[in-house]
């Protein structure tokens, strides 16, 4: 059985715009780089790999589909200033238990800055359950 994600791929139209943005933006650690590749650390566990593909979205998904990366709370109001300092568009405000701040990368990918776990959005759910919300 799966223990966990193991890496995201994620397709660019620019590697060396994608490359800044993970790196200086989102503060991604950079564990190697290739003509057509990268691949970042995200935190301690979470590896990234990005890749130059003539195919890549030219704008962002309609649906929902989104990666959250965890923040802690003492450094979510730096990092959305950081963020917005360096213009990554908003695609949705955040309604939800925990503060979250939701944007693009530059090739449209949905991306979130999320502070709390599946403890936490579980706790909130028990107080204020979805419509037909079952727990297991």
């Amino acid at each position: 059985m799966i223990e966990g994600i193991n890496h995201l791929t994620l397709s660019v139209s620019d590697l060396d715009r994608a490359f800044a943005f993970y790196t200086g933006v989102l503060d991604c650690r950079p564990l190697a780089r290739w003509h057509h590749g990268a691949y970042l650390l995200a935190g301690e566990t979470t590896w990234i790999c990005l890749t130059l593909d003539a195919h890549v979205r030219t704008a962002p998904l309609p649906e929902y589909t989104h990666i959250a990366f965890s923040i802690t709370q003492d450094a979510f109001a730096e990092a959305v200033r950081h963020l917005r300092a360096s213009g990554a568009r908003s695609w949705k405000e955040n309604a939800s238990e925990g503060d979250s701040v939701y944007f693009l990368d530059p090739d449209g990918h949905k991306l979130e800055l999320h502070v709390g776990d599946w403890r936490s959005r579980m706790q909130a759910c028990r107080e204020q359950p979805y419509d037909d919300m079952i727990f297991f």
